[in-house]
């Protein structure tokens, strides 16, 4: 049987142990594995990390942050979940959708393709099923 005072000293060890794992930063790639959700994974320097709403970790860079695409699904994400005080950033579309917009994003988008985009996520949800169900017309607004 353990003493209460090793108790105690086991429990002030792991309530150390557990701050000083909150504390760290971390800091990982530009896409993590699609199975790997976890905040452990470090984040390089200049990038940031955001979720999808089917748990899709994407890291993405800061310059990023300049963009009206990026800028509008951050407002969303703020309006549909609010601001995490201690978890991650969770944008309201799918990983499909937001692959497409780092893809667009890292090649460079017209302003005319961005403008069509800003309007599609205001006035739709983002994810990829809608150029499923409708077909010919969502595409078109959406490849360039």
């Amino acid at each position: 049987m353990i003493s209460s005072k090793k108790l105690i000293k086991l429990a002030k060890r792991w309530q150390k142990f557990a701050a000083i794992r909150r504390k760290r930063i971390s800091f990982p790639s530009l896409y993590d594995d699609a199975d790997s959700c976890s905040t452990s994974t470090p984040v390089n320097r200049g990038h940031f990390a955001i979720y999808t709403v089917d748990q899709k970790r994407f890291v993405v860079p800061l310059s990023y942050l300049e963009n009206a695409i990026i800028r509008q699904l951050l407002n969303m994400s703020e309006e549909e979940f609010g601001l995490p005080s201690d978890g991650p950033i969770t944008l309201p579309c799918d990983a499909v959708f937001m692959d497409y917009i780092i893809s667009l994003l890292s090649r460079g988008l017209s302003r005319e393709l961005e403008n069509a985009l800003l309007v599609s996520i205001t006035s739709h949800r983002c994810s990829s099923a809608p150029l499923h169900q409708e077909g010919w017309r969502n595409q078109e607004l959406l490849v360039c």
